[in-house]
């Protein structure tokens, strides 16, 4: 039809954590959606899935986008802006990109992990 139905799953080291909402029949999305959860002090990565919702079988990944414990070291501040999505199956071709913003909040003891998935394209 031209259109998905996406929602993204974050993961931190593999383990979902947060599912945006599903918004229905689009390629622009708006999610507008911010979590924070509190981050584990030996965590690898985070990976931001995109995900198309199919009522009659399996949902499939449009992309994701991974972001590594040194990405965000190098911004201290957090990371805001668009970024490509990758694919996840090599034989897949992916295009686009998604609007986030990451950071890291609290000492090293006590972390948290402040999402906000914005929009995609």
């Amino acid at each position: 039809t031209g259109s998905s139905d996406p929602y993204c799953i974050v993961k931190i080291d593999d383990e979902a954590i947060i599912r945006t909402a599903t918004v229905w029949k689009t390629l622009s999305p708006f999610w507008g959606e911010e979590y924070e959860v509190q981050l584990q002090p030996s965590f690898h990565s985070i990976s931001i899935y995109v995900m198309d919702e199919d009522a009659l079988s399996r949902d499939d990944v449009i992309g994701k986008v991974c972001i590594t414990r040194d990405m965000l070291a190098e911004h201290p501040k957090g990371f805001s802006g668009w970024v490509s999505l990758s694919e996840v199956d090599p034989d897949e071709e992916v295009q686009g990109e998604i609007h986030l913003r990451v950071e890291v909040l609290g000492s090293q003891g006590s972390r948290r992990l402040r999402c906000s998935v914005l929009e995609a394209r």
